[in-house]
C-alpha cells in the first residue's frame, strides 16, 4: 500500500488526533466482530495494513482479553511477528501490552484464519530501535503517535511456541 495516493491519504488521516479520539472505539470493535462472524478469516483493518487477533489473559483478572492488532509479520516462515503499542499515540500503554508482560507465554494469535500459541518479548535497547526504524518505514504514522506521548512505545516481538 506504501506509494499510493490513497496511502498516503490513510497514513495522513491516521496521525491525527481526531483519528486517535475515535479509532480506538470504533475499530477494534468492528475487527472483533467481523473476525467473529467469519470464523477467524477476515480481518477488516487489515485491508490497510497486516492484522491478528490476540488473545491473552488480563495481567489483574487472567480472563481472556482478545484484541485485533496490526502486526508487521517477519519474514515468510509465519513463525514471528512484531506488535507496535501505539495506542493510536493516546497516552498510556494499551492494556495488551501490560497482559502480554504479565503473561508471555500464554498468549494466542488469530493469523489468516489459524490459531497459533507464541511467546511474546518486549524489545529493548538496540533490538528495539532497529525494529522501531522498520516500524517507521513499515507504518510512518507512528512517528507522529510518539511524538505525541512521553512514554517509550513498547514494541513485541512474538514466536510461535
Amino acid at each position: 500500500m506504501t506509494g499510493t495516493r490513497g496511502a498516503r491519504l490513510i497514513q495522513k488521516v491516521s496521525s491525527t488526533r481526531a483519528f486517535a479520539r475515535f479509532a480506538p472505539h470504533v475499530v477494534p470493535v468492528l475487527d472483533r466482530t467481523v473476525h467473529r462472524l467469519t470464523r477467524g478469516k477476515v480481518l477488516p483493518s487489515a485491508r490497510m495494513l497486516p492484522g491478528l487477533v490476540l488473545t491473552v489473559p488480563g495481567a489483574r483478572s487472567g480472563r481472556l482479553r482478545v484484541t485485533p492488532l496490526a502486526c508487521m509479520p517477519e519474514g515468510e516462515s509465519e513463525s514471528t511477528w512484531i506488535l507496535v503499542g501505539s495506542n493510536f499515540g493516546r497516552t498510556g500503554h494499551p492494556a495488551w501490552t501490560a497482559n502480554l508482560l504479565a503473561r508471555p507465554d500464554e498468549a494466542v494469535i488469530s493469523w489468516r484464519g489459524r490459531d497459533i500459541p507464541v511467546r511474546a518479548r518486549l524489545l529493548e535497547g538496540a533490538e528495539r530501535e532497529e525494529v522501531w526504524r522498520v516500524a517507521l518505514t513499515f507504518w510512518p504514522p507512528y512517528a507522529a503517535y510518539q511524538a505525541r506521548v512521553e512514554r517509550q512505545i513498547r514494541l513485541f516481538r512474538l514466536e510461535r511456541r
